[in-house]
């Protein structure tokens, strides 16, 4: 008995792992406790007038303060207009912030995608970490003895669940205007068109890949998964470039329920910087920069290939990078998604505040949507980083053979898989991410966008 456990160990621990950590996520409710006391909006229906006191009420109101004396101009100029103007509905314009708990978040729509996207993607990243934590010491003795099956079979299970998720939130109707859905469409076929070359001609000259080991079929699958990512990151990335721009207070509202605090700020900012300093590491020119590749330097011309990093340090950097980008990114997750949240804010205050009589019918309607579809935001939000560490680990992860996954290799090509096409699907997230994310922020900054 105890020859089969030491034997079957690894595969012992994987399988422990799995079922403790979804039995720990369901019963502890670890997905809701992860967006707990986020702060959302509502607009009351109806109001009573002797219920909550407005929030914005007109100068002459009773409670302007002891011993003040209304003003005549004021009280003339309202009656002259109030046959041709309508009411100021006071009770109406008033907006309530509330904590998000348990209740609310079980209510909204995509609730149960979040919930079972969340458990599966945090079992399937610890257990491709555990299987990178064990090393290779069983490496010949099988795929059931050394315990690796599980964790690349729920590698390549998260990859196919999030890609779906993103494909399904992506096709909701009303989550995003009908602008960006066919701007998304297009860029998806833009994103094949560039995988195509990259993959099939201008790889070794352009980026820091090799697909020599991968075939025909599939590169055209690289291709087509980079065309899918393309057209499915879009839209959480201009939402992600909002949330920065709103929490880093770009638009100078100086009101301190709109921005971030500074510790929001510091992660908003550290994060946007790495993710473009991570990309740019596999861009020829510039990361042959940091590469020592001649080992000793004897006078002080062509500095460029002679100092920096030995090959194997600068792999190992630049992967810890794609790492850290990856925590970043969770880290950033909250900001950016209270940052959702108060767009909603933003859009009743300016609606307030834009005529005599406001209309606010706009304002709660962009409230209702940011509530409702909280929970498909943050899907969206999710996804990049989990992808990260999944095809991350399935880089590391040793044992993966063609021999090994017949069945695998005869429904999806398993060159795909290999440990630097894992990489570059994780470095072209990224990459896709800091694109669209620049050029929304660069849209912003020339007031060609605008916050509303």
């Amino acid at each position: 008995m105890l020859d089969q456990f030491l034997t079957y160990k690894n595969l012992i621990l994987q399988l422990s792992l799995s079922l403790t950590l979804t039995i720990l996520l369901t019963f502890l409710k670890i997905p809701i406790f992860f967006l707990h006391s986020l702060h959302t909006y509502i607009h009351p229906d109806n109001i009573q007038p002797g219920g909550t006191r407005a929030a914005i009420r007109r100068p002459e109101s009773s409670d302007s303060g002891p011993g003040s004396k209304p003003n005549p101009e004021l009280r003339k100029r309202t009656k002259s207009k109030a046959k041709n103007t309508p009411a100021f509905d006071e009770n109406n314009a008033q907006i309530f912030r509330l904590k998000l708990d348990e209740a609310h978040l079980q209510t909204r729509l995509y609730f149960p995608d979040y919930s079972n996207a969340f458990t599966f993607s945090f079992v399937a990243v610890s257990a491709l970490a555990l299987q990178i934590y064990l090393g290779d010491s069983q490496s010949d003795s099988g795929v059931l003895v050394n315990g690796v099956f599980i964790p690349v079979l729920l590698g390549f299970a998260g990859v196919s669940k999030l890609l779906v998720v993103l494909a399904k939130v992506s096709a909701e109707k009303s989550a995003s205007r009908r602008s960006e859905k066919q701007l998304s469409v297009a860029l998806g076929v833009v994103g094949l068109v560039v995988g195509s070359v990259v993959c099939f001609r201008f790889s070794p000259s352009v980026l820091d890949f090799d697909f020599g080991s991968v075939d025909g079929n599939g590169r055209l699958f690289i291709a087509i998964l980079m065309g899918c990512f393309s057209g499915f990151l879009f839209m959480p990335a201009a939402k992600s470039a909002r949330a920065f721009w709103l929490g880093t207070d770009q638009i100078r509202s100086d009101l301190s329920m709109l921005s971030c605090e500074w510790f929001g700020r510091m992660v908003l900012y550290v994060n946007y910087t790495m993710i473009l300093f991570t990309v740019l590491l596999w861009i020829n020119p510039l990361g042959g920069m940091l590469v020592n590749k001649n080992g000793k330097v004897r006078n002080a011309e062509g500095l460029i290939g002679n100092l920096g990093f030995s090959a194997s340090d600068f792999a190992k950097f630049r992967l810890c990078c794609l790492l850290v980008s990856s925590f970043l990114q969770l880290a950033a997750l909250r900001p950016n998604l209270q940052m959702y949240l108060n767009e909603a804010l933003l859009s009743w205050y300016q609606r307030l505040h834009a005529g005599k009589v406001p209309d606010l019918e706009f304002s709660r309607a962009k409230v209702f949507l940011h509530n409702h579809y909280l929970c498909l935001v943050v899907l969206q939000f999710l996804a990049p980083p989990v992808l990260l560490f999944l095809f991350l680990g399935l880089s590391r992860v040793d044992g993966i053979s063609p021999e090994d996954y017949q069945y695998v290799c005869s429904v999806l090509p398993c060159s795909a898989f290999v440990k630097e096409v894992a990489v570059f699907m994780a470095w072209w997230i990224l990459f896709l991410w800091a694109v669209y994310s620049s050029a929304t922020l660069f849209l912003y900054r020339r007031c060609i966008l605008y916050m509303s």
